[in-house]
């Protein structure tokens, strides 16, 4: 399908690609990955014939279509539909020639190619696409000039779709997606008929769509097979290789300069040290495949305070407007150790419901009951527009820190990724991913207890999205997340809540099942999910009963991060001891300090096997009253 033959491109002096060749086989689905500024936008714009290589064949199989998402979607009167719909030139062309075919033989062929085509079943595919990127019927009809850039660029990708080309070219195609298109997004992708190159940070749609990686790096490209985590698998046996072999090189490199050394000045060795002189010159050093990136690492405070529970509403009501709250009914509590994802498409008010519990809008009505020593830590959407461009990352953090001192904003920022070198960099010129992790510094400054995250990966790299759940893995406080990426949810989330219809309620399913029953509502094109009168009552009676549950589970999950806690004190106190006692110059002090020590390993091993003993019993406890129906 693509063949790409000894090319090179360069920007000024830098190389993006360097006599570099690599395939993509016919109906293959890749995944185009590599480090941020390694040069994947540019490939796609080679290959798509926007840019074209300074040396080097780029073979695309004759008579092949390629498809790409424009930048610049009309914002005219034409409606959404009507913009997909015109996308297809050909079925275009076709219906305005049959509007004035007159000859016999011409109507007929005009005719004959629609039907080819399926041109007459377009409307309604053009339709299951939109609905799939989140228009509904009304908006299906809305003129183009009342949608934002963000819907404008879900009608850019719902054209490029509908086009169905021999090969399409995607970048970053979920940017401006909510979770419920993303899953749509993947189960299209995964039945699409042609062939499918996309760049995506996206590890979820990497892993459930693609079946083959083209890995940028050092302006070089090379194949694997597999999806995204085949290929992380492949480079850490590479890395192991190279290791071993790098090892084995130093040892015999050692061993031969060891010989030199020894005998260079020795009369009767002279020969054989100069031999063995020149075989340590041969000798080249490992050449390393696989470059190690530099690990990032996100270290978010402790809270100050952890109360239970941390904020209540009752029977509120939120939205801009006293005459149309967009949630109303809002009856729930987040509690000190809650880790909570909220669901719903865009417009729903998942970010209104944030923006409520975050202290920015105020309740329309009912009751809102906040812990004396709430402290909210809260990344909107927008965060990144509210950093000082002019400003560098030090003077940013300095000027809300107050009255740090030079060093604790360094030790602040290394936090969160960024070192001293970047810290001097003014904001305007750091990358997305940079910005970012600034954001999160600066919201973080007051060791909140609730952190509200409103879609925290955008601009993150695959890499740093695996530090960002690490992170809050171990963060102590309680998070509330808005996020398109599904990873990240399951990963760092154990409770759904559901957005839509203007209320919040509990999901008592798992992803899998959302999923499911979102893809069952979208291919129908329908936007929600009211089912008949016997089934709406089913539902709010798993709602009440997982509502029973949360307060049941709370003081479990409570008892369980206080063990953890005991656990990690007498374990971190345990290992010190043993590390003493472990070395000889030990015994030959105070015999008294001996015999305590001896005794008191032994009482934290009783404290560490009472704990784990209780533990296993809260845990199962959990476990049991998490699978009662």
């Amino acid at each position: 399908m693509l063949q790409l033959s000894s090319i090179s491109y360069h920007v000024g002096t830098r190389a993006i690609f360097e006599n570099a060749g690599g395939r993509v086989p016919a109906g293959h689905r890749v995944g185009l990955v590599g480090a941020n500024g390694s040069g994947k936008t540019t490939l796609l714009r080679l290959i798509g014939g926007e840019l074209e290589p300074d040396r080097g064949t780029i073979h695309i199989r004759r008579h092949c279509t390629v498809g790409t998402v424009a930048q610049d979607v009309p914002s005219g009167s034409r409606t959404a539909l009507e913009v997909v719909l015109a996308a297809d030139g050909e079925r275009q062309r076709l219906l305005a020639e049959a509007d004035v075919a007159v000859e016999a033989d011409q109507v007929a062929r005009v005719h004959e190619r629609l039907t080819d085509i399926d041109a007459h079943s377009a409307p309604a595919r053009a339709a299951v696409i939109l609905a799939g990127l989140g228009f509904d019927e009304a908006a299906r009809i809305r003129p183009m000039s009342e949608f934002s850039g963000g819907w404008r660029m879900r009608v850019a990708l719902a054209c490029a779709l509908f086009q169905v080309p021999d090969l399409l070219l995607l970048d970053e195609p979920t940017n401006h997606l909510d979770l419920e298109s993303v899953l749509w997004l993947e189960s299209h992708l995964k039945q699409y008929p042609g062939t499918l190159l996309i760049v995506s940070h996206d590890q979820n749609l990497l892993n459930e769509v693609v079946n083959g990686i083209l890995h940028v790096k050092d302006g070089q490209l090379a194949f694997y097979s597999g999806n995204y985590d085949a290929f992380v698998r492949a480079q850490a046996e590479r890395e192991a290789l190279e290791d071993a072999m790098a090892v084995k090189q130093e040892l015999a490199r050692r061993h031969l300069q060891s010989f030199v050394d020894r005998f260079r000045a020795k009369a009767t060795k002279a020969k054989q040290a100069q031999s063995r002189l020149k075989a340590l010159e041969r000798m080249a050093p490992v050449t390393r495949t696989v470059t190690r990136n530099p690990f990032i690492r996100f270290r978010f405070p402790e809270p100050a305070a952890t109360p239970s529970p941390l904020v209540r509403l009752i029977d509120a009501a939120v939205g801009y407007r006293t005459d149309c709250p967009v949630l109303t009914g809002l009856h729930f509590s987040i509690f000190a150790q809650d880790r909570i994802a909220l669901l719903g498409a865009n417009g729903n008010g998942k970010s209104t419901l944030a923006r409520l519990l975050s202290g920015h809008l105020p309740a329309l009505s009912g009751e809102i009951v906040r812990a004396q020593k709430l402290v909210v830590g809260y990344f909107a959407q927008d965060h990144l527009e509210q950093l000082n461009p002019s400003f560098t990352a030090m003077e940013q953090v300095a000027t809300a820190m107050g009255d740090g001192s030079a060093q604790a904003v360094r030790d602040w920022l290394g936090r969160f990724g960024l070192g001293q070198e970047r810290s001097e960099v003014r904001v305007g010129s750091l990358s997305g991913g940079e910005k970012t992790r600034l954001a999160l510094s600066l919201v973080t400054l007051g060791r909140p207890n609730l952190m509200i995250l409103d879609e925290p990966t955008n601009h993150l790299d695959v890499d740093s999205r695996r530090s960002l759940m690490d992170g809050l893995n171990e963060f102590e406080g309680a998070i509330l997340l808005i996020s398109h990426d599904r990873q990240l949810i399951e990963t760092t989330c154990d409770q759904l809540w559901l957005v839509g219809g203007g209320t919040c309620r509990a999901w008592s399913g798992d992803m899998d099942e959302y999923r499911d029953l979102l893809l069952s509502e979208r291919s129908a094109g329908q936007r929600n999910a009211a089912g008949s009168d016997a089934e709406r009552t089913s539902r709010r009676d798993v709602r009440r009963e997982a509502a029973k549950n949360r307060a049941a589970l709370a003081p479990l999950r409570k008892r369980l991060a206080q063990i953890d806690q005991v656990l990690a004190s007498a374990g971190d106190e345990k290992k010190a001891l043993e590390e003493r006692m472990g070395d000889p110059s030990f015994y030959g002090g105070d015999k008294d300090n001996v015999v305590r020590a001896v005794t008191r390993v032994k009482e934290l091993a009783d404290i560490i096997e009472t704990a784990e003993a209780e533990w296993l019993e809260v845990q199962e406890a959990l476990e049991q009253a998490l699978a009662e129906p």
